[in-house]
C-alpha cells in the first residue's frame, strides 16, 4: 500500500503546529516547528490567507496526518462515523482513537503512531490473547492489548515504556507496563481526546 516516506517534519510545518510524528524529538528544541515556524518550500514564508475551502482542507489533512491515514482510509472512517449515532465529528475522532495502532501508541509501547503501526504489522501485538497484525483493527471496551512474550525483550519497546511518562496515558486506557499490556476501559469522550483540531470543519468539508 502507498505510504508517505518523505520528511515527517515537513508535515508539521505545513500544518503550522506539532503533530508529534517523531516521538521524543517533538518534545525537544530540535523540533522543526521550534526552529522554522513557517510552511516548507520556496514560497513557504510568502503564503497568503487561506480560503474557506483551504481552512477546511487543512483541518482534514491535519487529522489524517496525525493518525497516519491515506485519503481512502480516512474517507472510510468518516463514512462509518456518519452511519453511527452521535455527533459525526466526535464519532470520527473516537473511531480513529480506537484503532489498534493508535492504542499501542497511547499505551506507551511505541514513541509515535508510525512505530506503533510497525509493531502491529510485524506481529508483536496480541489482542485478547490472539495475534492481530491489522493496524486498523477497531478495539472494543474491555479488550486487552499486550506485547507478545517473545517481543518483550526488544530494546525499542522497553525504552518507549520508560519514556512514556512525560506523554501521559489517557484516562480511558489502563496501562500495565510491568506486564506489557493495556486495557480499553471505556470509549474516549471528546474532552479526553486532547487534539488541537476542529472536527466540525471536516464534516463541513465532506458535506459540500
Amino acid at each position: 500500500m502507498a505510504r508517505y516516506t518523505e520528511a515527517l517534519c515537513r508535515l508539521c510545518r505545513r500544518e503550522g503546529e506539532k503533530l508529534f510524528m517523531k516521538g521524543d524529538r517533538c518534545y525537544t528544541e530540535k523540533c522543526a516547528i521550534e526552529r522554522r515556524k513557517y510552511p516548507p518550500g520556496q514560497h513557504g514564508q510568502g503564503r497568503g490567507k487561506l480560503s474557506d475551502y483551504g481552512v477546511h482542507l487543512r483541518e482534514k489533512q491535519k487529522v489524517r496526518r496525525i493518525y497516519g491515514l491515506l485519503e481512502r482510509q480516512f474517507r472510510k472512517s468518516f463514512a462509518e462515523a456518519e452511519r453511527r449515532k452521535g455527533v459525526t465529528g466526535e464519532v470520527l475522532l473516537q473511531l480513529l482513537e480506537l484503532r489498534l495502532d493508535n492504542a499501542v501508541y497511547r499505551m506507551g509501547f511505541a514513541s509515535n503512531r508510525r512505530e506503533a503501526r510497525q509493531l502491529v504489522t510485524h506481529c508483536h501485538i496480541k489482542v485478547n490473547d490472539r495475534n492481530v497484525n491489522i493496524p486498523s483493527y477497531t478495539l472494543k471496551v474491555g479488550d486487552v492489548v499486550e506485547i507478545k512474550e517473545s517481543s518483550r525483550s526488544l530494546n525499542t519497546i522497553n525504552e518507549n515504556i520508560t519514556k512514556a511518562e512525560h506523554r501521559g496515558i489517557p484516562s480511558w486506557i489502563e496501562a500495565d507496563a510491568a506486564n506489557f499490556r493495556g486495557k480499553l476501559l471505556d470509549l474516549p469522550s471528546r474532552e479526553e481526546i486532547q487534539l488541537p483540531v476542529q472536527e466540525q470543519l471536516i464534516v463541513e468539508l465532506y458535506s459540500k
